[in-house]
């Protein structure tokens, strides 16, 4: 595997160009919060934990492997877990802006929690309420805080297709059940996630990380689990 040159310094992983076309993620122990409180919604690092990246990786390898079985195809080539590091296809973005950064993010709720319930408390009659796999798309742009933005919008300004936007949504659901279902199976309840979608060879797949990373995982007890709690639950 020859590397380029580095294309890409992210708050949890760095990409490199290859050779061959492809790119190389390298996962990093980087962690986001606010406050000093670890939250992987967040957009601001805060610190590092040993080992947590090569954990991400490990998750994502096999989320990957769980949604290819059922037919969902992903930019991924192949993973090396000793090194941190995942070879995939490039990948268009969904939502990238003309100035090349940006692309959105497609998150999936099982029920209110976190932002949702600051924005619509009022509105919200129980916390436990089933919200039915809900799809919410942000921009990606930490100046602004990752907005909310609307499939009208989107498709207005051109960002995305309507064909595009409905079959991104349609995958976003599918991938969620397909989590929330491995999860389930091991007493564990997914609260909400997110994933990122693009194009490879104009053809829509799910790109990036699915990890603890990307989502919100409750015990039998209600207590939101961290990272490496996910990972051993999953995989230790």
């Amino acid at each position: 595997m020859n590397i380029n040159k580095k294309i890409y310094a992210g708050k949890t992983k760095d990409l490199y160009a290859l050779t061959n076309g492809n790119i190389l993620l390298v996962f990093k122990d980087d962690v986001t919060g606010v406050d000093g409180v670890i939250d992987p919604g967040a957009n601001t690092v805060i610190g590092q934990v040993e080992g947590k990246g090569r954990k991400s990786l490990a998750m994502t390898d096999y989320f990957f492997k769980r949604i290819h079985a059922a037919q969902i195809p992903t930019h991924q080539v192949q993973v090396d877990l000793e090194k941190g590091t995942m070879e995939v296809r490039r990948a268009e973005p969904l939502g990238k802006d003309l100035k090349g950064g940006g692309g959105l993010e497609f998150v999936c709720r099982t029920r209110p929690w976190g932002s949702f319930i600051r924005r619509y408390q009022q509105y919200i009659r129980d916390v436990e309420q089933k919200l039915d796999y809900l799809v919410e798309i942000t921009l990606k742009d930490d100046e602004r805080g990752d907005p909310l933005i609307n499939d009208d919008s989107l498709v207005a300004l051109g960002l995305v297709s309507p064909e595009h936007l409905a079959e991104a949504k349609d995958i976003t659901r599918r991938v969620c059940r397909i989590v929330e279902a491995d999860l389930q199976s091991k007493g564990l309840t997914l609260i909400d996630m997110k994933i990122e979608i693009g194009l490879v060879a104009g053809k829509i797949v799910v790109i990036d990380e699915i990890s603890a990373d990307a989502m919100r995982v409750m015990d039998a007890g209600g207590e939101v689990l961290e990272h490496a709690t996910v990972y051993e639950k999953l995989i230790g």
